[in-house]
């Protein structure tokens, strides 16, 4: 059974600015309204995750760091390896102990196995920046705005797996996550204006064309592409209809949360939850990505 990391969202709020998305005027303006759409919205993504037989692990809430609700850069986690972010804004960084520590309280538990420290001098927002590919045995690892080119090398020592460089060709689409989905059936979703030409052509030369599905400037606004896949489920925010129509002609069930309160602050589905039990070894009822 699958099982993911979320955060209790009573302090969300959007209250800063370090990416383009984020608005703290809309927040400041309609904040009850917000505060209890954020609540509603996290719900109905556990109850997504839950519906498709995955459990549910919860990191608490504190106060002052409202984006502790994206744990998905929290780490990277692969049989049973934690290996802890560093996060580049100072808005971000009180979000690591407290994170180390609910880590450890699962090691303990004997959730995850290891608990590991990104060297000094480099920056890693986890999983955000390193999606793993169960079907073909990699990690796609994005790098520029948020992480640290030479944090991949030790993302490879740690994990002994194949690491692809990707890098990401704007803050707007900040992390990985916000832009490239791989998906069970072996098929990626990605938005191209996101990336570089040298990033592009170490997806085409690693995903064949009738694998690759390309999200238009509508799909990417709308944080589509950062989804949860747990086998042919995919969870993400409220679609545009053709991208639904898409998926589902190729065997897919898209199941649509509204998570607008979160898009406030640049992040959707994938942001919101860090898949602990992820695996490299295929088993006949793998779920091969998020």
């Amino acid at each position: 059974m699958a099982l993911f990391l979320m955060t209790d969202p009573t302090h969300y709020e959007v209250c800063y600015q370090i990416n383009p998305w984020m608005k703290p005027a809309t927040w400041r303006d309609e904040r009850d309204a917000c505060q209890a759409a954020a609540k509603r919205a996290s719900a109905e993504l556990r109850a997504a995750l839950k519906a498709a037989g995955a459990q549910v692990e919860t990191v608490e809430a504190a106060r002052g760091l409202p984006d502790l609700v994206f744990p998905a850069n929290a780490a990277v986690v692969l049989d049973g390896k934690v290996l802890l972010a560093r996060f580049r804004h100072p808005e971000r960084q009180g979000e690591e102990a407290i994170f180390r520590s609910a880590f450890c309280r699962l090691k303990t538990r004997g959730v995850v196995q290891d608990v590991i420290d990104l060297p000094e001098g480099l920056f890693h927002e986890g999983a955000g920046d390193a999606i793993w590919d169960l079907g073909r045995q990699l990690f796609w690892a994005g790098y520029g705005p948020r992480s640290s080119r030479g944090a991949l090398a030790v993302l490879q020592s740690v994990f002994g797996r194949e690491i692809v460089p990707l890098e990401l060709a704007s803050d707007r689409y900040y992390h990985l996550d916000t832009c490239f989905c791989p998906l069970s059936g072996g098929e990626v979703l990605y938005y191209p204006a996101a990336f570089t030409e040298a990033a592009l052509a170490a997806i085409r030369a690693r995903v064949p064309d009738d694998l690759r599905i390309e999200a238009t400037d509508e799909d990417a606004a709308a944080f589509c592409v950062n989804a949860v896949n747990l086998d042919r489920t995919i969870i993400m925010a409220k679609a545009p209809p053709a991208l639904k129509s898409r998926l589902e002609g190729r065997g897919y069930q898209v199941v649509e949360v509204d998570l607008s309160p979160f898009i406030l602050s640049g992040g959707a589905a994938y942001c919101m939850t860090l898949r602990l039990d992820r695996t490299s070894v295929p088993q006949a009822s793998a779920i091969a990505a998020e």
